[in-house]
């Protein structure tokens, strides 16, 4: 079942959409290997970061931005996991040897104490997409695939997509003043590959596909990962009924969004434009038809 898309809907007639795809990030197998970061380097060709110590653990990017279309978020937390493991196995050690099973399920472990929350964040692909609906060019355009794309030789450096998303994904480079941001490697789509990213994780934990079979494989690992004691699992950005009708690139969490740097109720920021605009207009016709009667008045 294809999902529906909104105000921000894809302009490819019926015959040329494809099944809406995107990505499902596991956050409890990922081990903050940056393959991700580096392979969307590499492959569309971004900038270097400017990397260095920066006095927060071990993260050495910090956010997402024009030259960061991918970034693996280092959160230390001293407590226990209190998860259950299996004798002799290793999530690390299974999960980077890629034993996924039939399923596509994966094992949970535990930590004496403490454990590194660690997530990597890209852009959402938002159903309701603020960035696209602000667009005055029409450089952000939906694709036949349901994902959001900037095309940089049509963006006109305006900025106005920048403030508009609730998530801070996109970003303006300093040499140029154009927004950039992850395309969920589109040319890549179109030749029927999968995205870098998903394919240079080492463990999985970066998942793509068709995102209904991703709502359903992510809803059996919430499962499994609450039955062998972690409370917190939970999915953030699969309902579609959130405040962006749902994300492109969701994700499951150990523990609040907001540990992880994530809004904990994002919404569409051009959601309520039009009431606004109404409202605006009532007000000043109303402020318009007083100053009127006054100066009648005052001519009386």
């Amino acid at each position: 079942m294809q999902l529906t898309l909104h105000r921000s809907a894809a302009p490819y007639p019926p015959e040329r959409q494809r099944p809406r795809v995107g990505f499902f990030t596991d956050t409890s197998i990922c081990i903050g290997c940056k393959a991700c970061e580096v392979a969307c380097k590499e492959w569309n060709n971004v900038p270097a970061d400017d990397c260095g110590f920066s006095g927060d653990s071990y993260d050495n990017t910090l956010a997402l931005g024009a030259d960061t279309w991918r970034h693996v978020a280092f959160i230390e937390q001293r407590r226990p996991l209190g998860l259950r493991e299996e004798p002799g196995t290793s999530l690390v050690q299974e999960a980077a040897a890629g034993q996924l099973g039939a399923d596509g399920e994966l094992p949970v472990h535990e930590d004496a104490g403490f454990r590194w929350l660690m997530s990597s964040d890209v852009c959402k692909h938002c159903t309701e997409a603020a960035c696209l609906e602000v667009c005055p060019t029409g450089s952000l355009f939906r694709t036949e695939f349901g994902t959001v794309v900037v095309q940089e030789d049509v963006c006109n450096g305006c900025g106005y997509c920048i403030p508009a998303c609730p998530f801070g994904v996109i970003d303006q480079r300093k040499d140029d003043g154009r927004a950039w941001k992850c395309t969920l490697c589109y040319d890549r789509l179109r030749d029927d590959m999968e995205p870098a990213c998903a394919q240079a994780c080492p463990t999985k934990s970066i998942q793509f596909g068709e995102l209904e079979e991703l709502r359903a494989r992510a809803e059996r690992r919430v499962e499994q990962l609450r039955g062998a004691g972690e409370p917190g699992a939970q999915l953030y950005g699969a309902d579609p009924q959130n405040g962006v009708g749902g994300t492109g690139a969701f994700f499951l969490l150990l523990d609040e969004p907001e540990t992880y740097g994530l809004p904990p109720d994002p919404v569409d920021t051009t959601r309520d434009l039009t009431e606004i605009w109404q409202t605006a207009a009532l007000a000043g016709a109303m402020l318009v038809a007083g100053s009127v009667l006054a100066l009648i008045g005052s001519r009386r």
